[in-house]
């Protein structure tokens, strides 16, 4: 297909892996540690570097159209979240890191089995994919770590403010280990997972894309607006504060410790615009200028005590999560299935992202063997995981897509990428023969 989109061969190959989130929903942008590890579903794109400064890019799937640009001037839509902006993310990162203001031009040809909008960073494997062709194109090296701190910086190009997970594991998965991945600065310690159980993702076929809705960045600000206020409560410097995890630290008291002050200074009745800025002895208009992002300006109701209580309930089920991995008693299984179901329960019910299909497909998922299921993915859509003891994974398998995919009105057309169990994978890399 390559020769036939450009009329020669590619000179090499990169792949980047799209990853399944085990526990620590919404909180790596808080500045808390995450458990995610790497799918074998990934983004592969063949390259061809040419002479002159024409970027083209071809998909190999015909709902993304084709895309070619001067590889000197790229400019990213925000508005429009289309699969070619992702990859001018990384493009741009790289470019941007070295100083660059000549990039050499390139044919790529991208392929992906990562279903799109569905929770597994399919658009951050994309974002990381690109920035690794470009540093190959260069000539140049960076570490991992470097490689990740760029790729999650550039994908803010696309207006997402995320924290950074996706593009930590897609560049430093490894195979056979998830991550407990720590972000100031950036780590990855390897985390192993229970031999006698199996993860399984399942797909609810409901999309939601990360970019395109104002949900993902509301919870953002709702968090740097609870870290203000909890800051100001406790007499911390607030207007430097912009993550929870800040709070926290500058107190210098353990998780459990911040929910009970989260109690004491937040009410769980919605903030209007109004009361946060009494509370903060502001104005309205500093409040939009200088605190609020441009697209979370038109807010009315902000729930912060709700986003501070999952947030700091959430980062201690991670350490849970890893010390049990760590201790392996001999209920293990069961203990991290109670602590994804906790999470679940956090997301749907203190940070609003979970939706009905989620909250249906998790019940039938610990209703046929799941010892805990949760969504995974920022929620809205998407994905579930679900942690099933290894005997009963074929009629667990069996059983929810009976259940879930095979609905008497035929409304979910059952795909193969819709439900599997996975292992976790290798991380992105650069090969020269496909």
């Amino acid at each position: 297909m390559f020769n036939s989109k450009f009329g020669s061969i590619p000179k090499f190959y990169v792949r980047a892996p799209g990853r399944v989130n085990i526990i620590g929903e919404h909180i790596d942008y808080c500045g808390y540690s995450v458990l995610p590890m790497a799918v074998e579903q990934d983004v592969l794109i063949a390259v061809e570097p040419v002479k002159t400064y024409a970027l083209q890019l071809a998909n190999t799937n015909p709902l993304y159209p084709d895309f070619s640009t001067s590889a000197n001037n790229i400019q990213i839509d925000k508005t429009k979240p289309l699969w070619h902006n992702y990859f001018l993310c990384g493009l741009k990162g790289i470019q941007e890191h070295f100083g660059l203001s000549n990039l050499t031009g390139m044919n790529c040809l991208v392929d992906g089995n990562i279903p799109p909008s569905s929770g597994l960073s399919s658009s951050s494997a994309l974002v990381c994919c690109a920035g690794l062709v470009t540093l190959t194109v260069l000539g140049r090296n960076l570490s991992k770590v470097e490689l990740a701190e760029i790729c999650a910086k550039s994908e803010r190009y696309i207006g997402t403010e995320g924290g950074g997970m996706d593009q930590s594991i897609s560049f430093l998965a490894e195979e056979g280990t998830a991550k407990l991945i720590e972000f100031s600065p950036l780590r990855a310690t390897d985390v192993k997972l229970p031999s006698g159980a199996v993860f399984v993702i399942a797909n609810s076929c409901v999309e939601m894309n990360k970019a395109a809705t104002s949900h993902f960045n509301i919870r953002v600000m709702e968090c740097r607006l609870a870290a203000k206020l909890l800051a100001k409560y406790k007499s911390l410097q607030w207007d430097k504060v912009l993550r929870l995890e800040e709070v926290q630290a500058k107190l210098g008291i353990s998780l459990e410790e911040m929910l009970l002050v989260t109690e004491d200074a937040l009410h769980p009745e919605p903030y209007n615009p109004e009361e946060i800025c009494r509370c903060l002895g502001i104005s309205l208009e500093e409040l939009r200028t200088q605190i609020l992002s441009p697209n979370t300006q038109d807010v009315l109701i902000f729930k912060l005590y709700q986003r501070a209580k999952h947030v700091y309930s959430e980062a201690a089920r991670v350490l849970q999560f890893k010390k049990i991995c760590e201790e392996a008693p001999e209920n293990m299984v069961q203990l991290l299935g109670e602590l994804m179901n906790q999470s679940h329960m956090s997301c749907r019910d203190m940070y609003e992202c979970s939706c009905p299909e989620l909250d249906q497909l998790v019940d039938i998922c610990r209703k046929f063997g799941a010892q805990g299921s949760r969504l995974t993915g920022a929620g809205w859509g998407g994905c579930t995981v679900s942690i099933v003891p290894a005997d009963k994974l074929p009629s667990f398998l069996a059983n929810v897509h009976k259940a879930y995919y095979q609905r008497s009105d035929g409304s979910l057309a059952p795909e193969k990428q819709s439900l599997f169990a996975t292992k976790p994978g290798g991380g992105a890399l650069v090969f020269l023969e496909a």
